[in-house]
């Protein structure tokens, strides 16, 4: 009888032909014998289990972050339901009626440096007003309360022209409650003249209760792809960190094989030594996820911060964590060893072992891309193919990183000659690549779904991009007041003239002209627009050719159909009627026989301008009762801050004043939140894969701790050391990236067609590209400290 024969051994017998109830002791002895060997291992076994604990508990504590997202999606909705305003119809026109607890708002939001600022001026109708959730009372004029935010946007000294523009007196903060995240700037602010009248609304509560419009399928399919791109990586990263230290750990049981125990048992005891890393890991994740929790309100990223409270995982989401870790450690780590043959005298791992296998390794893409030929096209209107295109996608992206270490061997063993550190690199890779291999499936995979994701969201482009016919060349902002007095008006047009920056203003003086008479209910009175400017605004608006001061022009729009109503009531040498809106006498004035018809010309704004246009020397625009004023403005962009200048002036003259930037193109705001989620995203997960690279390589060179020690004592340089340590990140970073092109191509191309879509762009890998790129440069200089310590002579000892 041998020591290395485990089937003569008393225990042996009993203990494989009994039941599975009667293996179980056994199999928690075993168990628990991987886990001494973590626990009481020396410094050897705890900076193994260390690595194991950081790498698993980066990537759970982003798996709990990303369980969080729908609690923090439905938190925010709810707190942006809740200051919503209450509708009293369907009417978005409807007002409430004045009783002792309505209020008059008016929306009074701007931006400042391309940060948008909500913003309302309110009035209160009696004494028990209502009041927006965060606010404990309705400020009094003069006064305003801000979130914490936009308080210290307007405690910075820098921004002045941000206080000048909001001169109120800030009394108090807004609560969490009454904002969806904490670095939402907002404000609400007293007012004693505002008025339904001045373009003010009179509002009865607040709460929406009705349900949020839901995503258009498109948008589901986004938002699938993204949560598959960002969770794979973490996933992979999960299954790597428990493999580091593997070829310590498999000496360890070849001397355990010395002493008598079989294959299973040592299968068995590794794997209880991952379960107890992973263990450790969920704490450790669990940890990093509370502390990170706490600060989580202090960091913004794509402009998007969030509330403590709401990151919160759901228990099930947790309860599937705590599981789900632990079981891919043990998973991994007995699947890792059946291609490890671990004998009493050694690991055969150390001689040159068989060549990878590709086909069972192709067997995941074309799973994939057999779904997504199962599926077919995806119905625009219908989400029900949504998650078999996500599972095709997670196939794909999963066969890649599996692909990666049969191309990483298949590339390196072709590898001849060179200088020094590139043999040493190569050398290495050459009999052990699949750690390097590992470390950057991440990338492999986060490039390539990224890849496809930005492919995906070119061909949608148009679905959630409007083209609004706005020129910005001509103008850069337009500005409206309603229901003004014509002073008022014309006082608008000057000031804008005399800010700072502003090169032209075209502005008008506009209100709306009737055929005088009495009408019966049912019977509409005609009506068409009535603008007044000068010769060179109105040349911006239609044909007119010559003009002076005084000349009036009768303005006909393509649509022949108007052309008529507006003829019908701009009648030459007849009277027109402008309605006083309860303020007096309307206005009767006199269409001069002499006008001139003319065609209309599309602003700058995108609108064409049809009706009645008149110089003021032929009307004074002063004496129109509840005229708007327009005014469409250029600037002169070399001017520091003058878009802040412009937006100060709007401010001053009406702080409910409508100002928007001209934009020749929309995008649908909640297409540009996914896609901001996704920017968010891949920054979090671009920063646990340079983690896991990290980690990865330090346990790498503490495993060739005694390999650089020699090198060091034969007199190699560490400068050649560092050029090899670059050089064995970067060739298999090199390869996985051509991988993740090729594929999230590939994947981008299918998913397009899938939607019935063309390619808009095949160079959008680029910037993923560079980035994965990036993380080689950044690894290798953090792992330089680490390999300078250990290229010591003094390596050579031995506990």
């Amino acid at each position: 009888m041998t020591l290395l024969d485990r089937k003569e051994t008393p225990a042996a017998p009993a203990e494989r032909s009994g039941s599975p109830l009667s293996r179980t002791p056994a199999l928690l002895r075993e168990l628990g014998f991987g886990i001494r060997f973590a626990v009481a291992g020396g410094r050897e076994g705890w900076t193994r289990t260390l690595l194991t604990a950081v790498g698993v508990g980066l990537g759970v504590a982003l798996l709990l972050v990303a369980s969080s997202v729908p609690h923090l999606l439905d938190q925010r909705s709810a707190r942006d339901q809740a200051r919503s305003e209450t509708k009293i119809s369907e009417s978005p026109d409807a007002s409430a009626p004045k009783s002792d607890s309505t209020i008059v708002v008016i929306n009074a939001g701007t931006e400042y440096h391309t940060r948008t600022i909500d913003g309302f001026l309110m009035r209160a109708d009696g004494s028990s007003p209502v009041v927006p959730p965060g606010i404990g009372e309705l400020p009094a004029p003069g006064e305003m309360v801000v979130s914490p935010a936009l308080a210290d946007l307007l405690a910075a000294p820098q921004n002045a022209l941000l206080k000048e523009r909001l001169p109120y007196r800030v009394t108090g903060t807004i609560g969490d409650a009454g904002l969806v995240s904490p670095g939402e700037l907002r404000f609400y602010a007293g007012s004693d003249t505002l008025t339904t009248a001045a373009g003010g609304h009179r509002l009865a509560g607040y709460g929406d209760p009705g349900p949020g419009k839901p995503l258009q399928p498109l948008l589901v399919l986004l938002v699938a792809m993204v949560c598959v791109v960002l969770l794979v990586p973490v996933g992979i990263f999960i299954a790597t960190a428990v493999r580091f230290g593997g070829d310590r750990r498999d000496r360890r049981l070849a001397a355990l094989r010395l002493v008598g125990a079989d294959i299973r048992m040592t299968h068995r005891i590794a794997a209880g030594e991952a379960l107890f890393g992973a263990v450790c890991g969920l704490a450790v994740g669990a940890v990093l996820f509370l502390v990170g929790r706490r600060f989580v309100g202090a960091v913004e990223v794509w402009d998007v911060s969030a509330f403590p409270s709401d990151l919160a995982p759901g228990p099930w989401l947790i309860l599937l964590i705590a599981l789900a870790v632990p079981l891919t450690a043990v998973l991994v780590t007995l699947t890792a060893m059946r291609s490890v043959v671990i004998e009493p005298l050694g690991v055969v791992r150390h001689s040159r072992g068989r060549k990878r296998r590709l086909w069972w390794r192709l067997l995941l893409p074309v799973a994939g891309l057999a779904v997504f030929g199962i599926t077919g096209k995806v119905d625009l209107y219908d989400g029900a193919n949504t998650y078999a295109v996500a599972v095709g996608a997670v196939l794909v992206l999963v066969g890649l990183a599996l692909l990666l270490p049969w191309l990483v061997e298949a590339g390196v063993k072709r590898l001849r000659g060179g200088p020094v550190p590139w043999q040493l690199a190569t050398r290495r890779l050459q009999l052990s690549s699949g750690a390097a291999s590992r470390a950057v499936s991440g990338v492999t995979v986060a490039v390539a779904g990224a890849v496809a994701l930005q492919m995906l969201f070119a061909a949608m482009n148009d679905d959630f991009n409007r083209v609004t016919g706005q020129d910005p060349s001509r103008a850069q902002f337009y500005a409206s007041s309603e229901r003004v007095t014509g002073d008022a008006a014309l006082r608008t047009i000057k000031e804008f003239r005399a800010t700072k920056g502003v090169k032209k203003v075209i502005g008008t003086v506009e209100a709306y002209a009737t055929k005088p008479g009495t009408y019966k209910e049912d019977e509409m009175q005609p009506t068409t627009s009535f603008s007044i400017g000068d010769c060179a605004t109105l040349r911006e608006l239609a044909r007119i050719g010559s003009c002076r001061d005084g000349d009036t022009f009768v303005v006909h729009p393509a649509d022949k159909e108007m052309a008529g109503w507006v003829d019908e009531t701009a009648r030459k040498g007849k009277v027109l009627e402008f309605d006083s809106y309860g303020r007096g006498k309307p206005l009767h004035w006199t269409l001069p026989a002499d006008s001139r018809t003319v065609k209309s010309r599309t602003d700058p704004f995108g609108e064409d301008h049809w009706g009645i246009m008149a110089t003021p020397g032929a009307i004074d625009a002063g004496t129109l009762p509840g005229a708007t004023t327009v005014s469409q403005i250029r600037i002169d962009k070399s001017v520091p801050e003058v878009a802040e200048y412009v937006r100060n002036t709007a401010a001053r003259i009406d702080p409910g004043m409508r100002l928007v930037t001209l934009n020749s193109v929309e995008r649908d705001r909640r297409y540009q939140s996914v896609q901001t989620g996704l920017q968010v995203g891949a920054t979090a997960v671009l920063m646990l894969i340079a983690a896991s690279m990290l980690v990865s390589q330090l346990e790498q060179l503490r495993e060739r701790k005694r390999l650089l020690s020699v090198l060091v004592a034969f007199g190699t340089r560490r400068v050649t050391l560092g050029w090899s340590v670059l050089w064995q990140t970067a060739i298999p970073v090199v390869i996985g990236l051509l991988i993740a092109v090729a594929g999230g191509l590939a994947l981008g191309a299918t998913l397009t067609w899938q939607i019935d879509k063309q390619v808009s762009d095949w160079w959008l890998f680029l910037p993923m590209a560079g980035a994965g790129a990036a993380l080689i440069l950044v690894v290798t200089l953090l792992s330089m400290p680490l390999l300078w310590r250990m290229m010591r002579p003094d390596g050579l000892r031995s506990e």
